[in-house]
């Protein structure tokens, strides 16, 4: 009954999201709830729920005062002379832009975390993007493209295969080397294909139209207090990415900073939080959710009876084709489990399955890291860092989820082909 009835939980809450019928916030709470109910765990299901929300209270925090954080660094008009830069660079031509967008993110990337990523280049980017007129679903697309293909030994996924198979990281990843290039062949492409119906929709629209916004040709006067505020973002995001301190730690002491130096009197700092209290609330309402769904799913064990059952339901003919099978449907996977379940409760089970009709461990492991987590996490609802690339892009869910998730498959299936096409997989 686990099974199923989580299968139908995920589906419901992503049909329910697809369809904007309700909101993510709804969809999120509601469904799980109801089917720990109907499975029988009564009021333990408030367990479940605070043991979510206490997994994902870092991230939260850290997302609220980050939007705070670039909030207030846009209201002093710090990222002003940065967009005029760029546009004096790079012009004013979304085919250069949305390239030169990919190619930021896997830079930022190089780093393993997704969340910095997002947290990085979505707030330099947007208002470049708003100048330019560029659909705000192509900022979240090309970076999440950008960031799932680089799947580099440090990241995550890479980290948790290697953790739950027992094998070096540099096993599983050197051989993949060739299809990461693939992917990233790939990923440029489509970003160059983006920036190109962007610039034809853009010359389509009439000169009045609100989605324009005036390119300024000439350089804004610097901003009071630019090159200090300048010097307070470098600081922040130089030190989250090296990981030294925790990313909420220093958005909540750059907040302050940021708030005291650019609006020092009471008043105008009570103005600027209420400001962005909207948005910090709306999204931290839906993380929780999040950490809710996500909870309930871990707690009540529908997550690791879906792993099973999976495995249970593999036709023994199609066993010796593991690899080839896992990579297809990897990208999808990432919808259905979060990165803990599927690399140590799903993937030891596929592995040892593969096993047995003489397939390599290690080469499951590159079979998952096609999509898994990899390019799949930007739309999951089962990773925070998916709603802090709408919320930041200030996108909803569904929008994201319609416009990047082909995208995403297609990058997971050319480097599922380049993999046969180099050897690693057989089919």
């Amino acid at each position: 009954m686990l099974p199923l009835l989580g299968l139908v939980t995920i589906l419901a809450v992503l049909l329910a999201i697809l369809s904007k019928r309700v909101s993510p916030l709804v969809a999120l709470i509601v469904f799980p709830i109801v089917a720990s109910l109907a499975a029988g765990f009564g009021l333990e299901t408030s367990r479940f729920i605070l043991t979510g929300i206490q997994g994902i209270s870092g991230v939260i925090g850290m997302f609220v005062f980050a939007i705070l954080f670039f909030g207030i660094l846009t209201d002093a008009k710090m990222l002003e002379p940065i967009v005029a830069a760029l546009l004096r660079l790079i012009g004013n031509k979304p085919s250069r832009i949305v390239p030169g967008t990919a190619l930021l993110a896997l830079l930022v990337h190089l780093d393993g975390s997704g969340a910095v990523v997002f947290l990085v280049t979505i707030p330099a980017l947007l208002p470049l993007y708003q100048q330019v007129g560029i659909d705000r679903r192509v900022l979240a697309c090309v970076i999440s493209m950008a960031a799932g293909v680089n799947f580099l030994p440090w990241t995550g996924p890479t980290l948790r295969a290697s953790a739950a198979l027992h094998i070096p990281t540099s096993a599983i990843f050197l051989p993949l080397l060739g299809v990461q290039a693939v992917g990233l062949a790939f990923v440029f492409l489509a970003s160059l294909f983006l920036g190109l119906r962007e610039e034809k929709r853009i010359r389509q629209l009439p000169p009045s139209s609100p989605s324009l916004i005036p390119v300024q040709n000439r350089s804004p006067k610097l901003p009071r207090h630019f090159y200090l505020n300048l010097l307070l973002l470098i600081a922040v995001l130089g030190s989250m990415i090296s990981g030294k301190v925790d990313p909420v730690v220093l958005f909540m002491l750059g907040t302050v900073i940021a708030l005291m130096l650019n609006f020092p009197s009471l008043k105008q700092q009570q103005e600027r939080l209420i400001a962005h209290a909207p948005t910090a609330l709306m999204m931290a309402s839906i993380l929780f959710a999040a950490g809710s769904f996500t909870g309930i799913m871990k707690g009540t064990g529908m997550l690791n009876a879906m792993a099973a059952a999976t495995v249970q339901h593999l036709p023994q003919h199609a066993a010796a084709h593991i690899p080839v099978l896992l990579a297809i449907v990897s990208m999808p996977l990432s919808l259905l489990f979060d990165p803990d379940s599927f690399y140590f409760g799903v993937l030891p089970v596929i592995a040892g399955a593969a096993a047995t009709f003489g397939v390599a461990p290690v080469t499951v492991a590159q079979a998952a890291l096609m999509g898994m987590h990899t390019v799949g996490f930007p739309v999951s609802p089962l990773t925070p860092a998916t709603y802090l690339a709408v919320g930041l892009s200030d996108i909803s869910l569904a929008q994201h989820q319609r416009f990047t998730t082909p995208y995403l498959l297609a990058a997971s299936l050319v480097m599922t082909a380049a993999c046969l096409a180099f050897g690693i997989f057989h089919l």
